[in-house]
């Protein structure tokens, strides 16, 4: 009797399904943190007036007519003292005249 022995062959990885796989995968990542909204780190509740005015300050004028390479090269630098109301109405000023990366500066501290 001669039984026949066959060999076992290898199992085959079919590339072909992993790349799509892979693929789909990439363009979920890509998709769900482009929509990430940005969200602050701690939540504050301001307080409201009666007497706030919504009206743009001179400054919002005044950088509105520089160029967009001027406007890019712009930077905040505040007092320590100065009110947070005050900072936060001159970056607003300067949001709604179109910069779009405002850096802020600081000094390391002493000793």
């Amino acid at each position: 009797m001669n039984f026949s022995v066959r060999k076992r062959r290898a199992p085959v990885i079919i590339i072909v399904s992993l790349v799509d796989i892979l693929i789909i995968l990439l363009i979920f990542f890509v998709v769900s943190t482009t929509f990430k909204k940005d969200q602050p780190e701690v939540q504050i509740n301001l307080p409201e007036s009666k007497t706030a005015q919504k009206r743009p300050a001179e400054l919002e004028a005044a950088v509105r007519g520089l160029p967009e390479q001027r406007k890019s090269t712009l930077a905040l630098q505040a007092d320590k003292k100065a009110s947070f109301g005050t900072i936060i109405k001159v970056m607003d000023a300067l949001k709604l005249a179109g910069v779009k990366n405002l850096p802020a500066f600081t000094r390391e501290e002493g000793p």
